[in-house]
C-alpha cells in the first residue's frame, strides 16, 4: 500500500478553494431573521424619489405606470424577503411600483 505524502501544491490548491468558497457559503447561510431585519422603504428615500416609488401602485400618477404593474410581478422583487434589488437594505410593498419596473420572466 502506498501512503501519499502531503504536498505543498495540494495544500495551496485546497486553501485557495476554501478561501473562495467561504464567502459564498456565508452569503447562502442567511437566516430568515436577517431577512426580517430589512427596513421598510419610505417615500422620502432619495433612491425612491428618483425612481418615483409609490407604496400603492393604484395611487401612482406617473405616466409610465401601466395597470397591473406591481412590485410583486417585477423581476427585481424577491417575494420571500420583500426585498428589491434596486433598493438595497430595504423591503418594499408587494403592491408598490417604481419607474424601473420590469416584468418578471
Amino acid at each position: 500500500m502506498k501512503i501519499q505524502q502531503p504536498s505543498r501544491r495540494r495544500f495551496l490548491i485546497q486553501a485557495a478553494v476554501a478561501a473562495t468558497a467561504l464567502p459564498l457559503l456565508a452569503s447562502l447561510a442567511r437566516s430568515p431573521a436577517e431577512a426580517q431585519a430589512l427596513k421598510k422603504l419610505t417615500a422620502d428615500n432619495a433612491q425612491a424619489k428618483a425612481l418615483g416609488y409609490v407604496d400603492d401602485a393604484s395611487k401612482s400618477s406617473n405616466a409610465a405606470h401601466k395597470a397591473g404593474s406591481l412590485c410583486s410581478n417585477c423581476q427585481f422583487f424577491t417575494a420571500s424577503t420583500g426585498a428589491c434589488a434596486l433598493f438595497a437594505g430595504y423591503s418594499v410593498n408587494s403592491k408598490g411600483w417604481c419607474s424601473a419596473w420590469a416584468k418578471k420572466a
